[in-house]
Formats: C-alpha cells, structure tokens, sequence
C-alpha cells in the first residue's frame, strides 16, 4: 500500500465519523420530509421544537446535578452500600445503582474493583441492574417526556429490579451455581479497577480548583451529549407520531394482558435506545396507543439489554452471570409492566 493510502484511510475514518453523528440525522430528517412530503415539513418541526424547549428546564437540572456528583466524588458514597451483612448490601446496593454518576462503560472498573475486593455477587447484581435504568439527569427527562407518575414508576421498578435480582443471586449462590464470579484475568488482578472505597465525598466541590475543573468539564460535556440525543429523539418522535399508524402501535403493543408486556419487552431487548432517547420515543408510541404496562416493559428491557450494559457484564463475569443477568432483567421487566399497568 502506498504512503499516499495510508494516509487517505485515517482522513476516511475521520470524516465518517465527523457524518456518523445523531445532528447528521437530526438535520437530514426535516429535510427529507421538505423533499418528500413538503406539507408536514411545518408540523414535523414546529412537533419537535416545541418538545425539546419544553424539556430545557429539565435538561438544565439534570447537567448541574450529574456535574456536581461527579465533581464531588459521589461514587465513594455509592461504595459504602457494599459494606455490613449481606442482605443489607443488596438493599442500599439497589437503592444506590440510581444515583450512580457514571454511565454503563465508566461502571466497568467500579465494579471490577468491588468484585476483586470481595463484595458479594448478589448485592453487586442489584447495582448492576438497577443502574442503567435510571440516574437523576434520565429521571428528569423521564418526568418532562412521559410525567411525574410514569419517571417515578421507573425508578420504583429500578429499584424493585435490583432487589428482585440481588436476592435471587443469593438464593443460587447458595445452590452452588455461580462459584467464582469473574472472568480468569480480572479474578487474578489485572490492576484495571481503582479500589472504590477509596477516597470521601467533598460537597463544598467548588473551594478546589482541581474539582471545580471537574464540575466544569462534566458540565459542558454532558449538555452537549444531552442536547444532542435529545434533539434527535424529538425529531424521531415527531416523524413516528406523523407516519406510523395509531392502529398498527395499538395492534401490537396496545390493550390490557401480558401479552403486549412480554412482547414491548422482547422488542425492547434488541432496540438500542439510550436512556435519553427512549422517553420521547416511547411518549410517541403511547399518543398512538402503546399501553403504560407495555411501555414500561419496553424501557426497562431496553435499559438493562442495552449494548452498552451488557458489553460491561459480558467483559467482566463468566457466561453462566451474564445469562443471568440477562434472564433477571427481562423477566424483571415483564413483572414491573404487569405491576405499573395494574396500579396506574
């Protein structure tokens, strides 16, 4: 291969990344829609302008307060839920996975260094799968996009999921199922996780100039993920809200019964949407007809399954915890659609 290839594959790389970005499809939508269907271009936009200026407050709220956590040092609070008897971990360790600061990649050597130290599998679990259902910046999209009952009904089952799944590890543990629950490398000390519980929270962040670099850095960060997949969420609800049909949503994922529960959770198991992504989407699916139990399903199949998440699971534990991880948060989700579609 010549100088000149070599040089031209890496530009290549770039600049198809530099296209490969949601504000590619964000812009390319409305114009599609003003090239093929010029008279909704208006109400396509007007439809996701609206939705994402309603949400700023919110959007507004949740980057201070995921900045402030992480410039703190919050996850040493979260670390101390891994200390005490066993079953008292896994309670503070589901409680906790919702104000974990970090997304499902960044929780890899967290976990790492809690499992090589000796926290038990079981409460280890219950952060696990209680973590990426929600967090304050997605509780807080949740509430703008989809109301109060709905985003505290996501927490209440993130919750619930963990405890569900903490205290069935415990119960296979004690049958002998799982032995050691780490891949061989990260078992023997690969050095790759920090040890969690090092370190205190510092609240007054702002007095250290190293903190308030933090806070800043964060900030300015996860506005712009925020905005970002926010924008595009908008505007794919504004396109399904316009061209996919009421009746075909309330067919297949509408009415009463498990069965639209079990199948929004199937569905939602391979469907990769982000946390951010999925409450305006799933606002969209409702307006034509989705049912509340179906949709809650939905997301928290989709959270526990995403691509990230299970990327962390399957890097770190054998395969007989990742089925299992896998197997608790699908049957978590049905349970919690049949429960929030019989109480709300």
């Amino acid at each position: 291969m010549s100088d000149l290839s070599r040089e031209q594959l890496p530009l290549a790389d770039e600049i198809k990344s530099r296209i490969a970005t949601p504000w590619t499809i964000t812009i390319l939508a409305p114009v599609a829609v003003a090239v093929l269907d010029f008279p909704n271009l208006v109400p396509v936009i007007s439809f996701a302008a609206k939705a994402f200026l309603g949400t700023l407050p919110y959007i507004a709220f949740a980057v201070f307060l995921i900045a402030a956590l992480k410039a703190a040092g919050a996850e040493a609070v979260i670390a101390n839920a891994f200390k005490g008897r066993e079953n008292r971990m896994i309670v503070l360790a589901a409680l906790f996975g919702g104000l974990a600061p970090f997304c499902s990649c960044e929780v890899i050597p967290f976990i790492a260094g809690l499992l090589v130290l000796g926290a038990p599998l079981s409460a280890v679990m219950a952060f696990w799968l209680s973590s990426p259902l929600i967090d304050p910046p997605t509780l807080l999209i949740t509430a703008a996009a989809l109301g109060w009952p709905f985003a505290i009904g996501k927490a209440v089952s993130a919750i619930g999921l963990g405890l569900f799944g903490g205290f069935a590890i415990k119960l296979l543990l004690k049958g002998g199922w799982f032995g050691e629950p780490l891949r061989e490398q990260i078992a023997t000390g690969c050095g790759c996780g920090p040890n969690p519980f090092d370190g205190k929270p510092v609240w007054s962040f702002w007095r250290e100039a190293g903190r308030k670099q933090v806070f800043k850095t964060e900030f300015i960060n996860n506005a712009l993920f925020l905005i970002k997949w926010l924008a595009l969420a908008y505007v794919l609800e504004a396109l399904l809200i316009t061209y996919i049909p009421a009746s075909l949503i309330a067919g297949l994922v509408g009415g009463e019964g498990i069965a639209p529960i079990a199948i929004a959770a199937l569905v939602g198991m391979p469907a990769y949407l982000n946390s951010y992504i999925a409450p305006p989407l799933l606002s969209g699916l409702m307006e034509q007809g989705m049912s509340g139990g179906a949709a809650m399903s939905f997301m928290v199949a989709g959270a526990v399954s995403s691509v990230p998440a299970m990327a962390a699971v399957w890097s770190l534990v054998k395969k007989r915890v990742f089925a299992a991880y896998l197997g608790l948060g699908v049957s978590g989700a049905i349970i919690s659609g049949v429960i929030f579609q019989m109480f709300v």
